[in-house]
C-alpha cells in the first residue's frame, strides 16, 4: 500500500504531464476526509492521510512518500439539480432555492442556470415548492468552498465578459403552481 501526505491544489504542471498520471476517482464524501483508502487507476491500494481540514478537488494532485503523484477525479455520484421553470419561472427562483438551502448549510454546487446537491427528497419537495423543476442526475459535484475557505470562489472568474446590470423582470407565480420533485 502506498502512503500519502500532500495534497497539491490546482497544481500549475505542464497538461502533458498531468495527463501521464495514475488518477484516482473519488465522490464528494471522500473527498473531503483528511484518510481514507482508495484505488488508483494503475490498481496501485492508496492510504491517503492529509492534514486535519484537507478538501480534495477535481484536478488536485495527491504526492505519495515515493515521490509519484496521482490526479485527483471528481467522480459522478447520484445528486439532484434543479433549473428554472423554462414556462413561467425566473432567476429570482433560483436565487430562492440557494438562499434556503444555504440556510440549512446544503452543500451547493452554483452555475447560472442551475444548482447542484445531493440527492435528498425533503430538499426536492422544498425546490419544487419554490418553482423550480428538480431531476436526478449522475454527475461529479464540486460543491462551492464556502466563504474562506479554499475554492470560496472556485470557477468565478469574471475574465473579458460583459455584465448586464438591467433591471430583472420577474414573474408572480399562482399559488398553486407546483413541479413534482420526482419528475425527471
Amino acid at each position: 500500500m502506498l502512503t500519502i501526505h500532500k495534497l497539491m491544489s490546482q497544481p500549475k504542471l505542464a497538461p502533458v504531464l498531468l495527463q501521464r498520471l495514475a488518477t484516482v476517482e473519488l465522490d464528494w464524501d471522500t473527498r473531503q476526509r483528511s484518510r481514507f483508502e482508495a484505488l488508483d487507476s494503475d490498481g496501485v491500494r492508496l492510504a491517503v492521510f492529509l492534514p486535519r481540514g484537507s478538501v480534495a478537488r477535481g484536478g488536485d494532485v495527491l504526492v505519495a512518500e515515493d515521490g509519484s503523484m496521482r490526479r485527483v477525479l471528481a467522480k459522478a455520484q447520484t445528486l439532484m439539480k434543479a433549473r428554472i421553470c423554462a414556462e413561467h419561472g425566473s432567476v429570482f427562483d433560483l436565487m430562492r432555492g440557494a438562499y434556503h438551502l444555504g440556510n440549512r448549510h446544503v452543500p451547493l454546487e452554483l452555475q447560472r442556470d442551475w444548482l447542484k446537491l445531493e440527492a435528498d427528497p425533503v430538499l426536492a419537495e422544498l425546490l419544487a415548492g419554490l418553482h423550480l423543476i428538480v431531476e436526478t442526475v449522475s454527475e461529479p459535484f464540486e460543491p462551492e468552498g464556502g466563504a474562506y475557505g479554499r475554492g470560496a470562489l472556485m470557477g468565478h472568474g469574471h475574465g473579458h465578459h460583459r455584465h448586464d446590470h438591467s433591471p430583472m423582470h420577474t414573474h408572480q407565480h399562482a399559488a398553486e403552481h407546483r413541479h413534482d420533485p420526482t419528475a425527471g
